[in-house]
């Protein structure tokens, strides 16, 4: 029979999990407190450039792009595949609406959903090759997005394409809402639909199964196969949505961009696996993510930094984020990316 106070004592004893709470709420806030020390140190810096709204209009509408490209990514890094076609991918899409509506005089909308079909011509491709051909998905995206890139500069003509319909640009960055370009509020309602796909679906959690264990899927029942395909074929429907928003934004249409978009994509989905959702791919933390880099890489130029900063940034944010994040998926018992493969 165990006395009072033993009993007492056991009664306030926190258990496992309790103990866990503070340090996952740690993780999964982490990022999030980071961007505001920096907002706050550069907001103090700067505070005539940086801490001004007419800055931050400007860059919530600048990466959004940026952030519907990387939501696509993290859609076949959910199921253990690497897209590395994707920002090449964007590019042909912005192309592609400038030169069916600008040279050959096509209206927008049938411009812009053939540049979305198209992109997703690209999609099915890629995840046919990787699981019917049994091709290594980095490699079949690679040469994809080398045949992407060549496709785009011959029907540009390597040269970048101006004049597309305004109406595009009216409605991405000429339309605001709240001071901010339409534009951010088109890749936030994309983040909340990529949520909702991944955590209240089966789709989403088919998904995760997947790129946690393949051969435990197939056991499973599930169609690995098939939702590979799906995953590689969505990032590339994203990637061309995201495409025609980059059309819009500045009117024209520059095929040598595609391979600036490829680093900082890959930085915000690793770097954005290590918050909110720690240990997987998910949408808020893709959010946070992309906006503490532009944030960072914002308040280094207005400071005085060179162009060369962009690059050393999200190089070494990228190294820092798969680092972190493998750290990250190795506490809450997840697998490697890509294990599965």
């Amino acid at each position: 029979m165990s006395t009072p106070s033993a009993s007492s004592a056991s009664a306030k004893a926190p258990t496992k999990s309790e103990r866990r709470l503070p340090t996952d709420l740690g993780r999964r806030l982490a990022l999030p407190a980071a961007w505001l020390v920096l907002i706050v140190i550069f907001s103090i810096q700067l505070p005539d450039t940086f801490a001004t709204s007419a800055n931050w209009s400007s860059m919530l509408s600048t990466q959004a792009v940026f952030l519907i490209l990387t939501l696509g990514l993290i859609i076949p890094l959910t199921s253990g595949d690497i897209d590395l076609s994707l920002a090449y991918t964007l590019t042909f899409s912005s192309v592609l609406v400038g030169v069916l509506n600008v040279n050959q005089g096509w209206p927008l909308i049938p411009s812009i959903l053939a540049a979305v079909a198209a992109c997703g011509v690209i999609g099915l491709v890629n995840g046919l090759a990787a699981t019917y051909g049994k091709i290594d998905p980095i490699i079949v995206t690679l040469g994809m997005g080398s045949f992407t890139y060549g496709l785009t500069l011959m029907i540009s003509e390597q040269t970048t394409i101006a004049g597309i319909s305004s109406a595009l640009t009216d409605w991405t960055v000429g339309k605001q809402l709240l001071g901010i370009p339409l534009e951010f509020f088109y890749a936030l309602a994309a983040v909340a639909i990529v949520w909702y796909v991944f955590e209240f679906t089966s789709l989403g959690r088919r998904m995760l199964i997947v790129g946690r264990g393949r051969e435990v899927a197939r056991l499973s029942g599930l169609r690995v196969d098939r939702v590979r395909i799906g995953g590689l074929f969505a990032a590339s429907i994203v990637a061309g949505i995201a495409g025609v928003l980059y059309a819009g934004t500045s009117g024209s249409a520059d095929p040598t961009s595609g391979p600036s978009f490829l680093l900082p994509a890959f930085a915000g989905a690793f770097l954005g696996m290590t918050t909110i959702l720690p240990g997987r791919f998910n949408a808020w933390g893709t959010l946070v993510a992309t906006y503490f880099l532009a944030t960072g890489i914002t308040g280094l130029q207005l400071l005085g930094g060179e162009n060369y900063v962009q690059q050393l940034f999200y190089g070494a944010a990228l190294i820092i984020a798969v680092g972190l994040s493998q750290i990250t998926k190795r506490k809450s018992g997840g697998d490697k990316v890509g294990s599965a493969a």
